[in-house]
C-alpha cells in the first residue's frame, strides 16, 4: 500500500486517551490528520481505506533492547539475521528497534555495527532498524551476567572511537564507576547518542555523579547492578530516585516479579519508564540450545540461561510485555502502551511513538483480544494478518 491511506470507524489510541471512534489519514509516510466520528469527504477521497471495525489503531511499538530472534543474533553481523529480526519484530507490533550488540572482541562488535549501518542504508522490509544500542564492552565484570567477562575493558579513545565511525550506535550502556569510561559518556553525548548505566556496581553516589555527567538512561532495571537497601541504595535506589533517568524494565515475569513492576510503577512516572524485551534468538522458537553474542544458552519453558546460570536475555516479544505490564499493574491499555512507544522514542529523539499530525505514520492496529492484526511503517503496510 502507498499513497494515502484512511483508517476508519475505530478507537485511536492518542496522547490525550483513547478515543472511541475517529479517523485517521496517512499521506506520504506520516500522520496528515485525524479526528473523531466520521471522516470527512475530503479525506476520504483518494485514499484507500482500511476499516477498524470496531479495533483500535495504536502506535508502533518500538524497542531498544533486543538482541534477535527466529535464531538469529546482532551479533551474527549478517544482513539477512537482521532482516529476519525485523520481520519478526513487525509480526509482534514493533515498528521499530535498536538492534543491540554483547560484549565481545571490539573485532566482532565492530563488523556488526557495520553490518548494522549497511542494512539501515538498505532497508529491512518489516520493523525499521533505527539504529544500535551498544551493550559493553564497557561494563562491570562482577555485573557481567550473561555477558563475557573475558572481553570487558575499560574505556579508552582508540578503542572506541573505531566503534562510533559507522555512526549508528543510538545508545550506550556502560558502568560509570570507574573513572576510565567518564570520557566515552562525553564522547558519545557529543555524538548524540544516549548513554545509560548498566551492567554495574555503581553506589548511590557514583550513579549520580554519572547523571551530571549526562547518563539519562538505565539499562534493565534491578538486573545486573547493584540493588536497592535501605542504608545503601545503590544503583537501583539511584534509577527509582532520579527524574533524569529513563529506566528499561524486562515485563517477562521472570527478570522482574510482578508486584516489583508494579511497584515501579508507582514509585516511577510511567514518562520514565520504557519496556524492552532484551530478546535473545531463541525467541519465537521452541526450547532447545542457542547463542547470545556467541555464548551458548539453553532455553528451558522460554527462560533463557548462559552455563553460568544466568539469566541470558529473554523470549519476549513486546506486545506480550505491554500486556504483562498491563496485568500487573491493573492499568489499562493507554497508560501502559506509551512505555513501549512514546518513552523509547522520546528516548532516541524520534518523531515516532504516539498518535499526533506530523509524526512518522509507525502504527499497529489491535484486535478485540490485544493481538496484532496489522503494521505500518512509514506508511507503509510491512505486516498484516
Amino acid at each position: 500500500m502507498s499513497g494515502s491511506i484512511l483508517f476508519r470507524q475505530g478507537g485511536i489510541c492518542t496522547p490525550e486517551g483513547l478515543v472511541p471512534e475517529g479517523w485517521l489519514l496517512v499521506r506520504d509516510g506520516s500522520i496528515a490528520r485525524l479526528g473523531t466520528g466520521e471522516a470527512p469527504p475530503d479525506a476520504t477521497a483518494g485514499a484507500q481505506v482500511i476499516d477498524l471495525d470496531g479495533r483500535i489503531l495504536a502506535p508502533g511499538l518500538i524497542d531498544v533492547h533486543t538482541h534477535g530472534a527466529l535464531g538469529c543474533d546482532t551479533m551474527d553481523a549478517d544482513p539477512a539475521s537482521l532482516r529476519t529480526m525485523a520481520a519478526f519484530y513487525a509480526r509482534h507490533g514493533v515498528t521499530g528497534f535498536l538492534a543491540t550488540t554483547m560484549t565481545a572482541s571490539l573485532q566482532e562488535i565492530k563488523a556488526a555495527l557495520d553490518n548494522v549501518a549497511a542494512v539501515m542504508t538498505e532497508g529491512t522490509g518489516g520493523a525499521a532498524l533505527l539504529g544500535a544500542h551498544l551493550e559493553g564492552p564497557y561494563l562491570n565484570p562482577a555485573y557481567a551476567g550473561a555477558q563475557s567477562p573475558e572481553f570487558v575493558v575499560r574505556a579508552d579513545l582508540s578503542g572506541y572511537a573505531p566503534l562510533f565511525a559507522s555512526g549508528v550506535v543510538r545508545l550506550v550502556t556502560l558502568a560509570p564507576e570507574f573513572p576510565e569510561n567518564h570520557a566515552l559518556i562525553a564522547f558519545a553525548r557529543a555524538r548524540g547518542t544516549v548513554v545509560s548505566i548498566g551492567h554495574s556496581g555503581a553506589d548511590y553516589a557514583a550513579a549520580l555523579e554519572a547523571v551530571s555527567l549526562g547518563v539519562s538512561h538505565v539499562t534493565h532495571l534491578y538486573n545486573a547492578m547493584s540493588p536497592l537497601n535501605h542504608r545503601q541504595p545503590g544503583m537501583v535506589g539511584a534509577a527509582l530516585a532520579s527524574d533524569a533517568l529513563t529506566c528499561e524494565l524486562i515485563a517477562d515475569l521472570v527478570h522482574v516479579h510482578p508486584a516489583v513492576l508494579a511497584l515501579t510503577l508507582r514509585l516511577k512516572d510511567a514518562e520514565r519508564i520504557a519496556l524492552v524485551t532484551d530478546a535473545m534468538s531463541g525467541t519465537g522458537m521452541p526450547d532447545g540450545d542457542y547463542t547470545l553474542g556467541g555464548l551458548p544458552v539453553t532455553v528451558t519453558d522460554g527462560v533463557a540461561r548462559g552455563a553460568n546460570g544466568a539469566l541470558a536475555g529473554s523470549t519476549l516479544t513486546l506486545e506480550r510485555a505491554v500486556a504483562n505490564m498491563m496485568q500487573a499493574t491493573g492499568q489499562p491499555l493507554e497508560t501502559i502502551l506509551p512505555m513501549a512507544s512514546r518513552v523509547p522514542a522520546r528516548v532516541l529523539g524520534l518523531p515516532k511513538g504516539d498518535i499526533a499530525a506530523g509524526l512518522d505514520a509507525d502504527l499497529i492496529v489491535l484486535g478485540s483480544e490485544g493481538q496484532e492484526d496489522l503494521t505500518m511503517v512509514g506508511g507503509q503496510v510491512v505486516w498484516q494478518r
